[in-house]
């Protein structure tokens, strides 16, 4: 078995996956992987979709000529290969949209979210696929704030009302273009899936413990003649917002999780913030987004102004 560390979660998996961090071995697993025949339906089912079935506890995810996967309460995922599909691309999904969905399960709140960590709190960038959270993550990385998260962040509120982000262990997934502009060849590993030239790449630095919220960031593309800059939006447009953001914002409905996300949201925004940033896509606009971002910190009391 291999032992991982995933969103906080002691993981045992019968496969290798790559760009995971190593868990402690000794550590009694919370969530178990392994190889085992899947149905193609479940019994009674709630909910059907075209590639999923709820039933109870029991989650049917299919990803044709991939794999079929069967998660139950959060606690186990059981996968079984199709047509000769490459372990490689099972294993992607494993450690992707697998986990997003048994994060749901766990009914716990799941973002589409890199994260970095600032004065010892967690500053969030939200976004689809593409919008640039994992390279602003990596430019961040550069100069000197550890990463927290990649892709995924998993967020649960404290019975103090704190809102908390589990460190997920796992490397950056970065596109060729980004890992050259950003000058981190040294530290790129092998290749996601084959014929796909984006790459684990190995951060900085990381963070390994559990930290609170200080903010979440919304990225925002925007083009000529519109300004860059940060906006605070209105408690209730910040709750939408957080839920757009969702790792999987379908499964909110799927998990019946609108309340979860509603009261974590209104939490989140009047404890740390929530924020659009709307700033231009592309790397040669990643400096005035950092020291944008910088001066924002300073603002809100995340980091303390130059001197």
């Amino acid at each position: 078995m291999f032992s991982y560390r995933v969103s906080g979660l002691a993981v045992a998996s019968e496969v290798d996956l790559p760009g995971l961090i190593p868990g402690d071995p000794d550590r009694a697993p919370e969530v178990t992987i392994r190889n085992a025949p899947v149905p193609f339906a479940l019994d009674d089912p709630e909910m059907v979709g075209p590639t999923w079935q709820r039933a109870g506890d029991r989650f049917l995810l299919r990803i044709p000529d991939i794999a079929r996967f069967l998660l139950e309460d959060g606690r186990s995922i059981a996968f079984e290969a199709e047509n000769g599909a490459d372990p490689q691309d099972v294993a992607v999904f494993l450690s992707g949209s697998v986990f997003g969905v048994l994060l749901h399960q766990r009914n716990q709140i799941v973002l589409h979210a890199s994260a970095v960590l600032v004065g010892g709190k967690a500053v969030l960038f939200c976004g689809a696929s593409g919008a640039g959270k994992s390279t602003l993550a990596a430019a961040l990385g550069k100069q000197g704030y550890p990463l927290i998260a990649d892709d995924q962040c998993a967020i649960e509120i404290g019975d103090d009302g704190i809102p908390m982000i589990q460190a997920d262990g796992r490397q950056l997934r970065l596109w060729e273009k980004s890992i050259s502009e950003l000058g981190l060849a040294e530290r790129r590993g092998d290749a996601m899936r084959n014929r796909l030239l984006k790459f684990y790449v190995d951060p900085a630095a990381s963070s390994e413990r559990p930290v609170p919220i200080g903010a979440v960031y919304a990225l925002t593309e925007i083009r000529h003649p519109d300004e860059p800059g940060i906006e605070r939006p209105n408690i209730v447009d910040a709750t939408k917002l957080l839920t757009v953001n969702a790792y999987r914002p379908m499964l909110i409905h799927r998990f019946a999780q609108r309340d979860v996300y509603f009261r974590g949201g209104t939490t989140i925004a009047a404890t740390s913030g929530i924020f659009r940033l709307k700033r231009r896509l592309g790397f040669d606009g990643l400096p005035a987004t950092i020291a944008m971002l910088r001066g924002h910190w300073t603002q809100i009391g995340l980091a303390e102004a130059a001197s």
